[in-house]
C-alpha cells in the first residue's frame, strides 16, 4: 500500500511537471485541415483521436492514412489475410466514428512489421497525398518512440518528413506518442509479464522519470470528448476484445494491467509541436 501510495505520488509529481510546460493548441486552428498518419490501426484514435474529434466537429477537411496492412497483430491465431480485411474494416469504422468517411481514408496496404522495405514507395505516395489534400496541419508519431515494438512508428515518421520536402507549402507537425507512455511512472515497473518488466524497465531508463516529456509543449484539452474517443477505439475491436476465445489472444488492456491504456484516456492529448517552412 505504501509503495503504490509512493508511486502514485511520483506520477503525479511527473505530470505537474509536464503540464508546466504545455501551451493549449489554439481553438481558432481546429477548423484547419490536417493529414492524420497513422502507422497502425489505432494509433490514429490513441494518439490524437481527441483532437481528430474536435477538428472535425470544428468543420475541418481530415484524411487518415493508414501506412501498414494490419496482418500481423494476431497471425499466431488467425490467418494474416483475414486480419488485413479485419483491421482495415476497423480502420475504416473508427475515422466513421470520428466524423470522416470512407472517402477521408488511405489505406497504403505496406505490410506490417516491414514498413521500412518499402520506404522510397511509401515516400512516393505520401508526396501523392501531400499534393493532392494540401494540409496546413500534420499528425505523425514522436520521433522518439522506442524502436522496440515501434518500428513502423519511426518509420512513418521518417517517411513524412522525406516526402514533405516535396511538399513546397508551410505546415504545423504535431507528433503524438503512443509506446512513449510503456515507462515508470505512468505504468507499473515490475508486471507479471517478465518479457513486459524488462520492455518497461528499459522504457524507463531511456525516459528517466518521464522527463522525457519535456518535448512535448503543446496539448488540447479533450475532456468533453472523451467518451467518444473511447466509442472510436471500442470500433478497433480486434485490439480491444479477443475475437476468438483464447487466452492467447491480446488486448490493449493486457499491456501493464490497462495502466498504458489509461494513458490516453486523460483529460488532454500532448503533441510535440513544430512548423516545416519551404
Amino acid at each position: 500500500m505504501i509503495k503504490t501510495s509512493i508511486a502514485k505520488q511520483v506520477s503525479q509529481l511527473c505530470l505537474w511537471f509536464f503540464k508546466r510546460n504545455l501551451h493549449e493548441y489554439n481553438n481558432d486552428d481546429l477548423s484547419k485541415s490536417a493529414i492524420v498518419f497513422s502507422p497502425h490501426f489505432d494509433d490514429e484514435t490513441l494518439g490524437c483521436g481527441g483532437i481528430t474529434i474536435k477538428k472535425k466537429r470544428a468543420g475541418a477537411d481530415i484524411k487518415l492514412v493508414f501506412m501498414t496492412d494490419g496482418s500481423k497483430s494476431h497471425k499466431h491465431l488467425i490467418g494474416e489475410n483475414e486480419l488485413q480485411e479485419i483491421r482495415g474494416n476497423e480502420g475504416i469504422a473508427a475515422a466513421k466514428s470520428m466524423g470522416m468517411d470512407v472517402n477521408d481514408v488511405f489505406l497504403l496496404g505496406f505490410e506490417e512489421t516491414k514498413l521500412k522495405e518499402h520506404y522510397d514507395l511509401a515516400v512516393a505516395k505520401v508526396v501523392n497525398i501531400l499534393l493532392e489534400q494540401q494540409p496546413h496541419e500534420i499528425f505523425i508519431p514522436y520521433y522518439k518512440e522506442p524502436l522496440l515494438w515501434s518500428e513502423d512508428h519511426l518509420c512513418t515518421t521518417r517517411i513524412v518528413k522525406s516526402a514533405l520536402k516535396s511538399y513546397h507549402k508551410d505546415v504545423v507537425i504535431y507528433e503524438y506518442p503512443i509506446w512513449f507512455w510503456l515507462h515508470w511512472p505512468w505504468v507499473d515497473l515490475i508486471n507479471k509479464n517478465r518479457y513486459l518488466t524488462k520492455i518497461i524497465v528499459k522504457h524507463t531508463l531511456m525516459y528517466g522519470l518521464g522527463l522525457g516529456l519535456r518535448d512535448f509543449q503543446c496539448s488540447m484539452y479533450i475532456g468533453d470528448v472523451l467518451e467518444q474517443k473511447r466509442a472510436t477505439l471500442a470500433e478497433h475491436k480486434s485490439q480491444m476484445t479477443r475475437l476468438i476465445a483464447d487466452t492467447k489472444w491480446s488486448t490493449l488492456n493486457d499491456v501493464s494491467n490497462g495502466q498504458f491504456l489509461q494513458c490516453f484516456f486523460q483529460e488532454r492529448e500532448v503533441f510535440r509541436r513544430y512548423h516545416h517552412s519551404i
